[in-house]
């Protein structure tokens, strides 16, 4: 943390840097401006119309289950960045890419994507969870930047981050039978001051980061429109994927800033495996915690 601080900043204040350490999170009103604002917004909009004429299973899209043509219900797109150039192009050349080297270091490296879209009229939760024992990496240097696409306000149900819980416990996101649910357990919620958790919303544009290991989520969306929140992941070049669960993206790992590592940093503390994906099937955060799918 002292030597990724002591270097100048390329985007960031020295005092929103110094709160990501201290709490794990932040958040940056107004950070992402024209034009990449509005070529993120036309992208997605084009999708959107594409999923009108998906009905079903597609590798592009998680459906609620009432998605139909006339009425549109996406909880993500998936990889995002292996879809459309303009998300890889925002993702390896846009203000990201500074915010990652101000708060992992000057080598960065891209992990995934994904845009969740928390429909409006009842989008669904995102129940509390942490990200990093979905895809566990060999240290915590590890975090995740969204950009709201459309302003969010608070009836829209912002991503909540919990102060200083990446400096708490990993958590176990299985069930008592000993299925991957990818949620905290009620036991473990009651044990969190969860009334603390802070809502990042803010205009178009805005920005979260969160560490991995913080805990977050959010509620069901009740506003009338949706809330889009692009989310590119990007780790330090001496953190290295356990599992491979990205291993099939098209830009997963590619450095976006500095140069490779020789070498790997391990953190002591363990972390949580998930369940094989290569047998299991990887299914969203969604239809793990919703348990549909």
């Amino acid at each position: 943390m002292e030597t990724i601080l002591s270097r100048p900043a390329k985007i960031l204040s020295q005092s929103q840097r110094e709160a990501y350490f201290s709490d794990g999170f932040i958040g940056v009103e107004h950070l992402v401006g024209e034009p990449w604002l509005s070529r993120l917004q036309d992208v997605t909009a084009e999708f959107i119309d594409i999923s009108r004429g998906i009905e079903g299973k597609d590798k592009r899209f998680d459906l609620e289950p009432n998605h139909n043509a006339d009425e549109p219900r996406i909880r993500r797109l998936n990889s995002p960045t292996d879809f459309h150039e303009t998300y890889w192009e925002f993702a390896s050349q846009g203000p990201f890419v500074d915010v990652a080297e101000d708060l992992l270091g000057p080598n960065v490296k891209f992990h995934h994507s994904k845009l969740n879209f928390k429909w409006s009229g009842g989008g669904e939760e995102v129940k509390w969870h942490q990200d990093i024992q979905f895809w566990p990496h060999t240290n915590y240097q590890v975090l995740t930047l969204g950009v709201y696409l459309d302003d969010v306000t608070d009836d829209m149900s912002p991503m909540g981050v919990i102060p200083n819980s990446h400096n708490g416990p990993l958590y176990d996101l299985y069930d008592e039978s000993g299925k991957w649910n990818g949620a905290l357990n009620d036991v473990d919620i009651d044990a969190l001051d969860v009334a603390s958790a802070v809502y990042l919303g803010g205009p178009a544009g805005s920005i979260t980061a969160h560490n991995c290991r913080c805990v977050h989520g959010s509620a069901p969306n009740r506003a009338p429109k949706p809330r889009p929140l692009l989310l590119c992941a990007y780790s330090a070049a001496h953190a290295i994927p356990i599992t491979n669960l990205t291993a099939k993206g098209k830009y997963a790992e590619a450095i976006v800033r500095g140069e490779r590592s020789k070498w790997v940093q391990f953190d002591p503390r363990p972390v949580l495996l998930p369940p094989d994906w290569s047998k299991t099937g990887y299914k969203s955060i969604f239809e793990h915690q919703q348990g549909d799918g």
